[in-house]
């Protein structure tokens, strides 16, 4: 449907049309707010079944994230913990020490001869036990206050020495009084050898020990049969168990080897429960678990996630709503900044599918700079940097796999600053190679983030920091080729003509280029210099300066079919207009706008170019060719009315800023080199009449230009004009000069 201008007054106008259709970009902007909500949704809400314990399953669940099997798991921790032998502990009781207190003790009373036979053995038989049981107890003491062995350790120590204690047999109390100062003291080193040879060894069972005694007993030098006996009988007594089982080193043992089992996984879109499977309380805990279960679910996520869209798509309305772009009432531009949000979602999305939790930082790899790279370029920068926050947020919630909170602010901040470097970039890019420029910028910037981050966590490992920089550095050389291999779709698609597509066009190597500088070189060098004021004129309004320049290089292109009938190209020729009807003539020059069009059509060249070659000269009056009629029909007494309609360009008036300045400059420049020697005076005069008389004329209703904002192009096209014909021009000091020298 071809839209339509409605006039509203002076400088207002309205458009109709889908694009410019008021409720159907509310709709976007609902739309909008439900791709956001659909692309959110699997990581917020996640999907619920309706289904009962027992039960078969009428279809295949996968899992939606990943989640721990803790029964898998349980299940390694307690087999590790099976695998993991008895802890015992070594301790050294010192029975050497018992050894001496008991040969003192029998020395002592021994010697004394006042102490009859008889009460020796009663003596012997209350004070050996006794002894033995006192250094034993202060040995057990020791070891608790060294603080080394647990309560549970020294009650086995205490209960194995019980359990495993060797009685004094009852002869050998009758025996030890007999024993002369001299056997004594043969026994004492046999004695202490025997046991710290055997105590060296590692004793659980100290009846398999006491069994080697009398074997060393005999290997000895001891020669008197009672006094091996005695040996053996009293080692007997000081070997002990040295080895004790350790509960709580064994219990600690068995926590360790659990802790050390990781969990066992059920990755995401693994299969839960296949079709037809029966639904055991197991399958049906880790359903609930999930909150898979539809009796189960909570409804609130989905109005949370609803409030969350409507706010992202508000923000992106009010900052559209109070701008100045395009995109405020082009719904077209629209529709491809839709399209911009959908591709780059839709690239997170995927690269989400891959993460997990052993590879979260898989997410780096996401092309999240894609979409404000293409916003920077196709629409506007401010825009892009709104864009940018929201794909951050995004991002933190697509690549969020800990599943703790809501966001991951590590992917969202590395997403903010890779976009945002980008932007920055990518802002006035001119070249296609600023944006493997804005790629690399991405990476750099990514990598520093990760950098930051990870140093600030400082419990990094090796890989993860290389696996993280490596994904951000083929993140960011992913979205550049992207960027490239979509940008020009979108050009097209769309009608965009970005700045990037713009300074190609302005190659002089360009076909229709070429064929202007070859066939018309004066037309060629007035596109030139109308490219110049035109730029200048755009820039200083905020204007599309780069548009209005290759749009100057392409608005006389039409001229080419016929170069002769325009005067710039007339050097050295006759005019072909003095043999000529002026009818004829007008209806040469007109038809320039309307070929240009055409040719510029057959070289598939975008809209805003052709807009400008068809709008420059909008309705404007041919003045000459017009008096010229004019006069003719006086001198030929001819009745035939001579309309001024007939005589104006077909139009359309100028339609954008840039078109009605290339317009401007078109007739400034013509008109100022058709003076000799021009003086200030006479261009800053020239400047003013043209723009008057346009706007008089009506051929700035149809665009947005203010007219403060034709002040200002008027003090710019004066300023670029005294510089392109600085070498011409007449200042009063030089007339002066002239006046007096003449």
């Amino acid at each position: 449907m071809k839209n339509e201008v409605q006039m509203k007054g002076k400088f207002h106008y309205r458009l109709s049309g889908w694009k410019y259709n008021t409720g159907l970009r509310i709709l976007m902007f609902l739309i909008l707010g439900l791709i956001f909500y659909t692309s959110l949704y699997s990581k917020l809400v996640p999907q619920v079944f309706d289904i009962t314990l027992g039960m078969k399953s009428e279809k295949t669940i996968y899992a939606p994230e990943q989640i721990e099997n803790a029964v898998a798991t349980e299940q390694a921790k307690e087999d590790a913990a099976k695998k993991v032998q008895p802890v015992y502990r070594i301790v050294n009781l010192k029975n050497e020490v018992i050894s001496d207190a008991i040969f003192d003790k029998l020395s002592q009373i021994n010697a004394d001869d006042e102490v009859k036979f008889d009460d020796k053995v009663s003596i012997y038989r209350r004070v050996i036990p006794q002894l033995i049981s006192d250094l034993t107890n202060d040995a057990i003491k020791t070891l608790q206050n060294s603080g080394q062995y647990n309560d549970s350790l020294l009650e086995q120590i205490q209960q194995g020495l019980s359990d495993q204690k060797y009685p004094l047999p009852e002869e050998v109390y009758f025996k030890l009084p007999r024993l002369t100062k001299e056997d004594l003291a043969d026994m004492r080193p046999v004695t202490k050898e025997i046991v710290a040879k055997l105590m060296n060894d590692q004793i659980l069972d100290a009846q398999t020990a006491r069994a080697k005694v009398a074997e060393l007993v005999n290997t000895s030098t001891l020669a008197k049969n009672t006094s091996r006996e005695m040996v053996t009988e009293i080692a007997r007594t000081l070997i002990t168990p040295n080895k004790f089982f350790d509960q709580k080193g064994t219990d600690d043992a068995k926590g360790q080897a659990r802790g050390n089992i990781k969990p066992v996984y059920i990755n995401k879109n693994d299969v839960l429960v296949k079709a037809g499977d029966v639904i055991t309380e197991e399958i049906y805990t880790r359903l609930e678990k999930l909150k898979l279960l539809k009796d189960k679910a909570n409804h609130l996520p989905q109005f949370g996630l609803g409030i969350l869209c409507a706010l992202l798509s508000f923000v992106i309305f009010m900052f559209v709503r109070q701008s100045t772009l395009q995109v405020k009432y082009n719904n077209s531009q629209f529709v491809m900044l839709i399209l911009i949000f959908v591709m780059n979602v839709a690239g997170m999305k995927i690269i989400s599918l891959l993460q997990n939790v052993e590879y979260p930082f898989i997410g780096y790899l996401a092309p999240t700079a894609l979409g404000s790279i293409l916003i920077a370029i196709l629409l506007d920068a401010p825009l892009a940097f709104l864009s940018s926050v929201v794909f951050a947020f995004m991002a933190s919630i697509i690549f969020n796999t800990e599943h703790e909170l809501l966001f991951d602010f590590r992917f969202g901040l590395v997403s903010l600053v890779g976009c945002f470097s980008s932007v920055f970039t990518i802002q006035r890019a001119s070249q296609r190679a600023t944006i493997l420029k804005a790629g690399l910028m991405i990476a750099f910037f990514s990598m520093l983030t990760i950098t930051s981050m990870l140093l600030m966590e400082d419990h990094f490992q090796q890989r993860e920091v290389l696996m993280s920089l490596s994904f951000a550095t083929a993140g960011g050389l992913v979205t550049v080729v992207f960027v490239i291999g979509l940008l020009p779709f979108f050009e097209a698609a769309f009608g965009i003509l970005s700045p990037l597509k713009l300074v190609e066009l302005s190659n002089p190597n360009h076909p229709l280029l070429r064929k202007l500088l070859t066939e018309t070189p004066g037309t060629y060098h007035h596109s030139v210099m109308v490219g110049n004021l035109s730029e200048a004129a755009a820039e200083s309004i905020g204007a599309d300066g780069l548009l209005c320049r290759v749009g100057s290089y392409y608005h006389d292109i039409g001229k080419t079919k016929r170069p002769s009938y325009f005067i710039e190209n007339q050097t050295n020729i006759e005019n072909p207009h003095d043999r000529i009807d002026p009818n004829l003539s007008k209806s040469i020059i007109i038809a320039h706008p309307r070929d240009g069009v055409d040719m510029l059509k057959d070289y598939k060249m975008p809209k805003p170019i052709r807009d400008i070659a068809e709008q420059h000269h909008g309705t404007t009056l041919l003045h000459y060719f017009y008096h010229k009629a004019t006069k003719q029909a006086e001198e030929e007494n001819s009745e035939k009315e001579i309309r001024e309609e007939d005589f104006r360009y077909p139009g359309p008036k100028a339609q954008t800023k840039e078109a009605a300045i290339v317009g401007i400059a078109d007739s400034v420049e013509a008109a100022v080199r058709s003076l000799r020697n021009p003086t200030l005076e006479q261009i800053d005069s020239m400047v003013t009449k043209i723009i008057k008389s346009r706007l008089d004329d009506g051929q700035f209703n149809e665009c947005d230009l203010t007219l403060k904002e034709l002040d200002r192009i008027a003090k710019t096209l004066n300023e670029t004009l005294l510089g392109i014909f600085h070498s011409r021009i007449e200042y009063p000091s030089d007339m002066a000069t002239k006046k007096h020298g003449a």
